[in-house]
């Protein structure tokens, strides 16, 4: 459905060390910096740029925004979960575990970038 998802950052070298960290935790590899700029992540087929806005204002989160990612097992999802609240993210809601809904068992957990994006990292059970 999605070609790619693009978010803004105010500082791209912070946004590296969160990114490359988070992604590297679940198996993926560094960003790599275009030449407009901006980080590109690629992963499992997916793609997430991250970058200056064009406007030249500040990079704001979406309120009501969240980033689902899509990972392998739980296992994969606490490195993701630790790694990022190591590197500039913050832990947020509880931490990483299954959670019952209508939809099935998942294993969730839930970061915020540097700049206020809210992530989901879900495994299905």
């Amino acid at each position: 459905m999605f070609s790619h998802i693009m978010l803004g950052s105010n500082d791209i070298e912070r946004s590296r060390k969160f990114y490359d960290a988070i992604f590297t935790a679940i198996g993926g590899a560094p960003g790599a910096l275009n030449p407009k700029g901006r980080l590109v992540y690629s992963h499992n087929g997916q793609r997430l740029v991250i970058g200056k806005p064009l406007n030249g204002e500040p990079a704001t989160a979406g309120n009501g925004s969240t980033i689902g990612f899509a990972i392998e097992t739980p296992e994969k999802i606490d490195a993701w979960w630790k790694a990022g609240g190591e590197n500039g993210g913050v832990q947020i809601e509880d931490p990483p575990g299954v959670r019952k809904n209508a939809a099935g068992d998942m294993y969730l957990a839930y970061l915020r970038d540097p700049d206020g994006n809210k992530l989901c990292a879900l495994h299905s059970m």
